[in-house]
């Protein structure tokens, strides 16, 4: 399985600019260890084509998001929804921002 977690830096707030520097900075870093770290036991499970792609940014109360924007199996949103939970990030809601649209236009299904 191919895991990759994307940071949207793109928020419906803006924040002054010195703090949305920072913000960003962190939601990268916390992307990279994601990916890296914490859904390593993920990597190179099942077959070589199913992938695992996650969003995360923040909300405008200024806490971490996340939506799994492509289908994957039960388990599999059980184990990001246990690791998420854990780190405190709450579930990105479909109607917060139009995620699945943005997806398909990258190449995400």
């Amino acid at each position: 399985m191919t895991v990759t977690v994307l940071a949207i830096l793109e928020t419906d707030f803006k924040p002054e600019k010195a703090l949305a520097k920072v913000m960003n900075d962190r939601l990268v870093r916390t992307a990279k260890e994601l990916q890296e770290a914490h859904f390593k036991p993920l990597s190179g499970r099942g077959f070589s084509d199913d992938d695992l792609v996650v969003y995360i940014s923040y909300n405008p109360k200024y806490k971490i998001r996340y939506r799994i924007v492509n289908d994957v199996p039960a388990d599999i949103e059980y184990f990001v929804a246990e690791c998420c939970g854990r780190l405190g990030f709450i579930l990105w809601r479909a109607n917060a921002i139009g995620v699945s649209s943005e997806a398909g236009h990258l190449g995400f299904q």
